[in-house]
């Protein structure tokens, strides 16, 4: 037998093609994100759930249109549709929020992502960016689903223009919704590593604080607790800082800017929060 080795060249190469770095990686995994959020590059089972909440919300949508266009009326404008769909966001987030982040704790594919030139604090922000972008369409389709059957129906320019400005209130009050509703939900998925515990923790997050709240407004009365206890819950916090924006019909006397500033420290926090989770998660 020869004692001499012999080297085979299976054809390996080293890469001489443009690294496109971190910025590049970072914006795949935001637009990633966002399909999952929608199910588009899946399988047809993953579709079913985020389609049918859209048709939902764009039937509200066609409705709307239907009635002002038989009554000449609103029945909802653009700042309080938010308002009333946001129990389906919140049952949206529930289900898209951990099929972002707790199925990559649960599968272990985070050393994947963390051997690219892409850093922890990118995922956790591409993955609430993709978030947030999905419950601001989720929210805005709807409202300009409503713009484009009532600016067919106006009567001249100036009615079209007021559309238009009601239109982008709308898209500002869904913004915050957006934020604030995304910022909690996301933050409380990237602690479980199970879909079900993740979605289970979201609900109860959003919805125990809605009872707590009713009783503080009712024991306030017409007082300052009354106008501050909403604000201690993500589905009466946005309609505050709306309140204070627009002087809608939901009162919270001056402390309008407070709710502006809870809303900031709030999604700063949970930002804070969730890339510093991302820190110290063991690989």
């Amino acid at each position: 037998m020869s004692d001499q080795s012999v080297i085979h060249d299976i054809g390996y190469q080293r890469y001489t093609g443009t690294r496109l770095g971190r910025g590049y990686a970072a914006r795949s995994l935001f637009e990633h994100g966002l399909r999952i959020a929608f199910g588009l590059g899946r399988s047809a089972k993953a579709k079913i759930f985020p389609w049918i909440v859209i048709g939902m919300v764009s039937a509200l949508a066609v409705i709307v249109v239907a009635i002002k266009a038989q009554t000449g009326e609103m029945v909802l404008s653009y700042q309080q549709l938010p308002s009333t769909i946001s129990v389906v966001a919140m049952v949206f987030l529930a289900v898209v929020a951990p099929e972002l982040v707790s199925r990559d704790l649960r599968n272990q594919t985070l050393p994947l992502y963390f051997s690219r030139p892409i850093r922890r604090s990118d995922y956790a922000l591409a993955k609430l960016a993709a978030l947030v972008v999905a419950v601001w369409l989720l929210l805005a389709g709807p409202q300009t689903l409503i713009f484009l059957g009532s600016a067919f129906t106006a009567a001249d320019a100036s009615g079209v223009a007021a559309e238009a400005r009601g239109l982008l209130g709308g898209w500002v009050v869904s913004a915050l919704y957006a934020l604030i509703f995304s910022s909690l939900a996301v933050l409380i998925a990237s602690i479980a590593s199970r879909r079900a515990f993740a979605a289970g923790a979201i609900v109860v997050v959003f919805m125990v604080t809605s009872p707590v709240v009713g009783l503080l407004m009712a024991l306030g009365g017409d007082g300052p607790m009354a106008q501050i206890a909403p604000m201690f819950s993500p589905f009466l916090l946005p309609e505050g800082v709306r309140q204070w924006l627009y002087g809608t019909s939901f009162e919270v006397g001056p402390y309008g800017p407070v709710y502006g500033l809870v809303t900031l420290l709030l999604v700063a926090g949970c930002t804070s929060l969730l890339v510093l989770r991302y820190r110290k998660v063991s690989l």
